[in-house]
């Protein structure tokens, strides 16, 4: 039997997101639902979660979205994905862009997702008119059993996760261009962390100063800074050896760009 988490989410995917049929969104989520990422709150189902959604559909009338993994422990479900498509406010250009999500629910309905976009990535491919190619999707995502929670595993990410979500072993981060910290982790506030058997997905809030590696920033090197990542990880003999990190690294060149240079 499909995984009740796991067929709510198919509906998510299939028929809301991929069908751009926003009246799905009353069936499968709670009338105060609420989005965090980066350092923004969409709250409300009706008053804030759909207008933004329209926007984005309004900029990619043809947006699409491939599920890439799916992780469940029947409490709680995450999803690594790429959305893409083609932007009408830059001439038809193409880009294709990872998210991370990590999405709670009542047993019935949606409550909230946690969830952070590659939009520095779409940008560059907006700006640049060279989209990046879609990996491949999951081969059975709808097919995903769960599994039960595991306390080793979630100390182990917890312990990797306090560092600031480093790129260690197989794990990839971002658009793959270069994985380097972009902020030296003085403070790491982990926001959310669960895990299904030998898989975790976590979300963290790190705070210190700017490290560089953002483009046209270089003059912000050493000033203060906060980077917002979600990652999807596996861990194997007591440590993190593969998965996936997606930062909000456009949230932090904004922010960089808005307080000035460092002193």
């Amino acid at each position: 039997m499909t995984d009740p988490f796991v067929a709510l989410m198919r509906r998510y995917v299939v028929d809301y997101t991929n069908s751009h049929d926003l009246a799905i969104c009353d069936e499968i989520m709670e009338p105060d639902y609420v989005l965090r990422m980066g350092p923004h709150v969409v709250a409300g189902r009706d008053e804030a979660y759909k207008p933004a959604t329209r926007k984005q559909l309004e900029q990619f009338p043809g947006l699409g979205l491939t599920v890439h993994d799916v992780v469940s422990n029947g409490e709680r479900l995450a999803l690594c994905f790429s959305e893409h498509g083609a932007s009408v406010r830059h001439g038809g250009a193409l880009a294709a862009w990872r998210g991370i999500g990590l999405y709670t629910w009542n047993g019935r309905r949606l409550t909230a997702n946690r969830v952070e976009q590659d939009y520095l990535a779409r940008r560059r491919q907006l700006a640049g008119g060279v989209p990046d190619a879609v990996p491949p999707p999951a081969l059975a995502p709808w097919d995903t059993a769960a599994r039960a929670p595991d306390a080793g595993v979630e100390a182990v990410v917890a312990a990797w996760a306090a560092q600031g979500a480093p790129a260690v072993g197989d794990v990839e981060v971002d658009d793959g261009r270069d994985p380097a910290p972009l902020v030296e982790a003085d403070e790491v506030v982990v926001d959310d962390l669960f895990t299904a058997g030998d898989r975790a997905a976590v979300h963290v809030t790190v705070h210190g100063p700017f490290r560089g590696g953002l483009p046209e920033l270089d003059d912000r090197h050493g000033a203060p800074a906060t980077l917002h990542a979600a990652a999807l990880v596996t861990v194997a003999d007591g440590r993190v050896v593969a998965g996936r990190v997606v930062r909000d690294r456009l949230g932090l060149a904004r922010a960089l760009a808005a307080v000035g240079a460092a002193p």
